[in-house]
């Protein structure tokens, strides 16, 4: 019997078949394809030298590769084009293949029509890697066989004949690889929205719709987990086609998980004290919120106390770097947006000393000024968006002169020195940019490390 991920390459033969971006997500693709005998055009906007080599290995074995600024200028008569999650899949170029027939797709759209289990996928503005990664957790703890991918992990459709129809997947999902997408999972996870990425999308409107597909193919047998405290995501509630569970820690919402007298319920039964949960932190107390609505019924409260009293974390996210001279360092570099870093400062019971600033996305920061104004001692300021972040300080209620001191750095290693100059015995060092890392990384991981690179560097 041929295999669905076969029989899916099997198809595109004889199609002129197009994969923009040889990045992560499309090299086990692109490698696919030519092992099953598709040519493909590779469109990266990327140099050949940029690939050490690979460009050449891949032609040898029937890629045709069109590379550097007029990449997308070889898209015409292409019948099937993978898009890159990054890209807009209304450029000029794309719109007008699109137009002349061509079908746009991406790996992750191909895996949601392949797969043949149950698919549990997490999008938010805020705290998708952490909820997805509690999710994957809990399950694979329950025993189930569990495969994780999207934005985390790594791609699953060249993995999809591994996996079995009683295995579990567990998916992060942002809004880019969401705008395209007419397949939604079997449980959708929304963990809150706020403004985001809108140097990217044309507006909230459209960043929100995006989001919105998580749960919009959904039928009666599927299940929507969404945040009651979020007003845009408390508003899906009237449009899921399915059952829906809805987490709160402000309030009890019946048949949902809330808090009651520092104890997680779930339907009205008590699943987890808070003070079993390792992570620090309000967010992540909505974290585990969000993931036990969604494995209700497939894992044992048992199995859930246990996880939450030894699982430490997510790298980047709240990371305790080291302690040197009595002043604790943490890397929040996940924190590219207000929203995040406000959930990071209210995660410690004093002010912190602040290092933010970064790539300007167009998001507005004066919620972030309040909170810095209420939980920073000094406030350390690099990259573009620098001067936001200092207006909404200084324009915050509250704000006095050098209450919080700000200072201008020349970079993140200044940054650093800045800090350990301030700091004194007890204090608390926080790099959560509230900002992208584009403007001087290539991610937020390469930011993240090499703030832990420098602090490690300290004497």
């Amino acid at each position: 019997m041929e295999s669905a991920l076969k029989g899916y390459f099997k198809s595109l033969k004889g199609k002129k078949v197009a994969v923009i971006g040889l990045g992560v997500s499309n090299r086990p693709l692109v490698e696919g394809l030519l092992d099953a005998g598709v040519p493909v055009l590779v469109c990266d906007k990327r140099r050949r030298e940029d690939f050490n080599g690979a460009i050449e290995t891949l032609e040898r074995r029937g890629l045709t590769a069109a590379l550097g600024p007029d990449y997308l200028d070889h898209l015409e008569g292409a019948d099937v084009i993978f898009r890159t999650p990054g890209l807009r899949p209304d450029v000029p170029q794309i719109a007008r293949a699109v137009a002349a027939g061509a079908r746009l797709t991406s790996e992750m759209e191909a895996f949601l029509d392949l797969c043949p289990c149950r698919i549990i996928a997490v999008t938010g503005s805020d705290g998708k890697t952490t909820t997805t990664t509690i999710i994957a957790g809990l399950l694979k703890a329950a025993g189930y066989r569990t495969f994780v991918g999207g934005n985390i992990g790594h791609p699953l459709l060249c993995q999809v004949d591994d996996i079995r129809p009683d295995d579990m997947v567990v998916l992060e999902l942002s809004s880019f690889q969401l705008m395209t997408v007419a397949q939604s999972p079997s449980i959708a996870v929304v963990t809150n929205l706020a403004p985001n990425h809108l140097d990217v999308h044309k507006d909230m409107d459209e960043y929100v719709g995006a989001k919105r597909n998580i749960f919009a193919y959904q039928d009666a047998r599927d299940k929507l987990v969404l945040n009651a405290d979020n007003e845009i995501t408390a508003g899906f509630a009237g449009e899921a086609r399915g059952a829906v569970t809805l987490f709160s820690r402000r309030k009890t919402v019946a048949g949902g998980v809330y808090l009651r007298d520092k104890t997680v319920m779930s339907a009205g039964h008590p699943v987890l004290g808070i003070d079993d949960i390792l992570l620090p932190g309000l967010h992540n107390l909505e974290n585990y919120m969000a993931a036990i609505a969604a494995v209700d019924g497939l894992v044992h409260d048992e199995v859930i106390r246990d996880f939450a009293r030894t699982f430490g974390g997510v790298a980047h996210r709240i990371e305790l770097v080291r302690e040197l001279d009595g002043v604790r360092y943490y890397n929040d570099s996940i924190a590219s947006s207000p929203s995040r870093t406000i959930a990071g400062l209210r995660s410690f019971d004093q002010k912190v000393i602040l290092i933010a600033g970064g790539y300007d996305k167009h998001i507005p920061y004066d919620v972030l000024g309040p909170e810095i104004v209420e939980h920073v001692k000094a406030l350390l300021l690099t990259g573009d968006t620098a001067e936001k972040i200092k207006a909404a300080a200084l324009a915050a209620p509250g704000y006095q002169e050098g209450r919080p001191a700000i200072y201008d750095c020349a970079d993140l290693r200044a940054a650093v020195e800045q800090a350990r100059a301030l700091a004194k015995p007890g204090d608390v060092v926080m790099m959560s940019p509230a900002s992208a890392s584009f403007d001087r990384f290539k991610n937020f991981e390469e930011r993240g490390n090499a703030f832990k690179d420098l602090v490690n560097a300290l004497n």
